[in-house]
């Protein structure tokens, strides 16, 4: 690792990078050291309020996810008969809350708590929490272009048509571009392949060789570059500005993308009701989301916060050579910093939370509704990898992993909202379906090493 920026003590540390003027970072010196020291780190949030408070004035309202989630009801029937998988749900893409109960033993020894497992590594059609995301932002485009070259009238048409060969021809002129660190550049492959767009995904020479592989053989256009995920990011946005027929999926920016993983949230009460959990501040759900650029974590976050109130409690979970959103939230510097700023290297097994710098817009717009977030080094990750195998015969990734460290941290840290209440836990678990089976074994024996 290269040396880290000089830190001042104080009441709150000030860093310095070579090249760049000094500016201050509004975090106590023990906090910012904790974090460049790449020590596994608890942090509750003090600026998260009660959803009363903040709901009308946050950037994005119940109103928008409703309007995504009825975007996808729309590409409902199209999604059935592309996808076999989807034809059970009438093209709904969702994943079970599933009981572990030899991992909730593991995880929470003899407390009275609850503990599920969300199952989006086994999400229909692409494998991961940026299913969703992905594909609802492919939909908007896909919706948008039809409606105006004359492909559909309106919301009311049958979306089928757009699976016909006009369509497929008139999108194959088009191509989607994103930056992703593997599973985003899946979810917009694998859909926008499905209805004829060219695909291009910018991706960081460092992501895994299956995901690239797999991209390549539905036909997508894989960029490696030899920077990190924000640089990706940075050249893919440029070369989509030339061109009106390039139509860049910004994972830092797109609200498609984010209200599309939002509906989860939304969705999330039919699911713990059919499982008979009622949630409320006496009786809380605690949520593990892995953070990476923040979107889907984000989304899910505000979802569940404005479908559940403030029974929800929401933690993002971060490597600690990668906690780019626990950064931005706790300096209050969002996009405004870089893990790299303090001395980290970004570099992690967690390839789907390797980011940098947080999305500018998610770190703003989550400081009043997340909890708190926590740091999870790599070779925990890999354990934790082996306890999901061996308690509960799930493949995660270990960015997925990352949830399974949530609860022991949340009660270490004393959160007063869980002080003398009984909880649900729901790890979120984020990737790892899709993985091959060489790959796993390889995950899974690094995880028995460690």
């Amino acid at each position: 690792m290269q040396a880290g920026p000089a830190v001042k003590e104080g009441r709150g540390g000030r860093l310095s990078s070579p090249g760049c003027l000094e500016y201050p970072l509004p975090m106590d010196a023990a906090s910012l050291a904790a974090l460049r020291a790449g020590t596994p780190f608890f942090w509750t949030n003090p600026d998260r309020r009660p959803l009363a408070a903040v709901r009308d004035r946050l950037a994005v309202g119940r109103s928008a996810i409703e309007a995504a989630a009825a975007r996808l009801d729309r590409f409902g029937p199209l999604l059935a008969e592309r996808f076999p998988e989807l034809a059970g749900s009438g093209g709904r893409i969702e994943s079970a809350l599933l009981p572990v109960p030899a991992l909730a033993g593991r995880l929470l020894g003899q407390s009275d708590d609850r503990l599920l497992l969300k199952a989006d590594h086994l999400l229909p059609v692409a494998g991961s929490v940026k299913a969703r995301g992905g594909i609802h932002a492919v939909l908007a485009v896909a919706e948008r272009l039809a409606m105006a070259a004359g492909l559909l009238a309106g919301p009311g048409e049958d979306y089928r048509t757009l699976g016909r060969e006009r369509a497929r021809a008139f999108f194959a002129g088009h191509t989607l571009s994103v930056g992703s660190t593997g599973n985003l550049g899946l979810s917009i492959g694998i859909m926008g392949r499905a209805l004829g767009f060219a695909v291009t995904v910018h991706m960081s020479a460092a992501a895994k060789d299956w995901k690239k592989a797999k991209l390549r053989g539905l036909g997508v256009t894989v960029v490696e570059h030899a920077g990190d995920y924000t640089t990706a990011c940075a050249v893919a946005r440029q070369q989509a500005a030339a061109s009106p027929t390039v139509h860049f999926i910004d994972d830092e920016n797109s609200l498609e993308l984010f209200l599309g993983y939002a509906v989860a949230g939304l969705r999330l009460p039919a699911q713990l009701a059919a499982a008979g959990i009622a949630v409320s501040p006496e009786r809380p759900l605690c949520l593990y989301l892995p953070c990476g650029v923040g979107g889907a974590p984000g989304g899910i976050a505000l979802g569940a916060r404005l479908a559940l109130g403030d029974g929800a409690l929401v933690f993002f979970a971060e490597p600690t050579e990668a906690p780019c959103m626990l950064l931005g939230l706790v300096s209050r510097r969002h996009a405004g910093v870089a893990v790299t700023d303090i001395g980290l290297s970004g570099r992690t097994v967690a390839d789907g939370l390797a980011v940098a710098r947080p999305s500018r817009f998610v770190g703003q717009l989550m400081a009043p509704v997340v909890d708190g977030a926590y740091t999870v080094d790599d070779d925990r990750l890999l354990r934790l990898v082996a306890v999901a195998w061996r308690e509960a015969g799930q493949r995660l990734e270990p960015s997925a992993a990352a949830a399974l460290a949530g609860p022991a941290m949340v009660r270490a840290a004393g959160v007063p909202a869980l002080a003398g209440r009984s909880a649900t836990h729901v790890l979120w678990a984020t990737g790892g379906g899709m993985l091959p089976e060489s790959a796993f074994a390889a995950i899974l024996a690094a995880g028995e090493r460690a």
